[in-house]
């Protein structure tokens, strides 16, 4: 058995079991690959995928654990490199982050501004995706870290740490009749078309919940993960606009009235996550805090500590987030 079967097998789901994108992502041949799986398989004795004719189909269920297994042994592998790097180039690296368009255009550029400064030699990549791509890319190792709101259910094998809690404004364009409102109901907002983001992004579920509650249904025309897509909407008057309170640019939005929602709308909580079991080299702590000053090195050293998601979430109980 070698690692480097392993990793066909790894990449090989990771690809939709598309032998041929896999070849191509690995800078090697499709034969190579197939023979290197033929050889694992032999000598395991079993199937790890089900093949019809030459194409793959499915994966086993023996195949399923023993890819479970082989991404934590090639995760303890990164974990070794990453070791001997911290002791040898302590300041050079790379560092991937998933997240959504909002934190990446409002809540990380100040972030990644000083974190640059100060680790000029570590390549930082930013990616943007749905909150399935994104967690897929910390399960499979494609990301360090994953900055979210939504859908946190689906980092089970993650490490959840909260950031701090941000509401919703509503934006109008100043002529508006909600413009000259002292205090908007959700009545009042109901009453409107709105334009505000796709369904699991960017804390949409408290919309939804806050209607249901009101046993209202909101009269949603347009939908965008991106808040300036949304705004943009909003300008040509296709409906008022439900954004991230951060998402809003004084400069850039002045010809927008925005009225704060957070009576209307339960907070929502962005957390960073990290596979469980990763090896987190100084720069990474460092950005960690960077982004959230109270999960300093200590603090994330015992949320590490803990066995699941659920003591970490005890952990944080009675600490005031910040509110953004």
């Amino acid at each position: 058995m070698k690692l480097q079967q392993l990793k066909y097998i790894v990449e090989v789901v990771n690809h939709n079991l598309n032998v041929s994108a896999t070849a191509e992502s690995l800078y090697t041949s499709q034969p190579g690959i197939s023979k290197q799986v033929r050889l694992l398989e032999d000598e395991l004795g079993i199937q790890i995928f089900e093949r019809s004719g030459k194409h793959l189909t499915h994966v086993t269920d023996a195949g399923d654990e023993i890819i479970r297994i082989s991404r934590e042994i090639l995760a303890r592998v990164e974990s070794i490199k990453s070791v001997a790097g911290e002791h040898t180039n302590p300041d050079m690296g790379t560092l991937n982050i998933t997240t959504t368009h909002t934190q990446a255009r409002y809540a990380l550029p100040d972030v990644i501004k000083g974190f640059t400064k100060r680790y000029p030699n570590v390549g930082l990549n930013m990616h943007q995706g749905t909150p399935s791509q994104m967690s897929q890319a910390i399960a499979k190792g494609t990301a360090n870290f994953a900055i979210a709101t939504e859908a946190l259910h689906l980092y089970q094998d993650a490490i959840m740490l909260p950031c701090y809690h941000w509401n919703r404004s509503i934006v109008v364009p100043k002529d508006h009749p909600l413009a000259q409102l002292g205090s908007v109901s959700i009545e009042d907002l109901a009453q409107y078309q709105l334009v505000t983001y796709v369904f699991g992004f960017t804390g949409r579920s408290e919309l939804d919940a806050a209607f249901n509650k009101a046993n209202l249904t909101p009269k949603i025309v347009f939908t965008a993960t991106d808040a300036d897509v949304i705004k943009t909407y909003v300008r040509m008057g296709i409906g008022v606009g439900v954004i991230a309170s951060m998402a809003i640019d004084e400069n850039l939005d002045h010809d927008l009235v925005a009225i704060d929602a957070s009576h209307i709308f339960e907070a929502s909580t962005t957390s960073i996550g990290f596979r469980r079991g990763t090896f987190l080299r100084s720069y990474m702590f460092d950005f960690v805090e960077r982004f959230a000053p109270h999960l300093t090195r200590p603090v994330v050293e015992q949320a590490i500590s803990l066995k699941n998601n659920a003591e970490i979430e005890a952990m944080f109980e009675g600490i005031d987030l910040p509110v953004r």
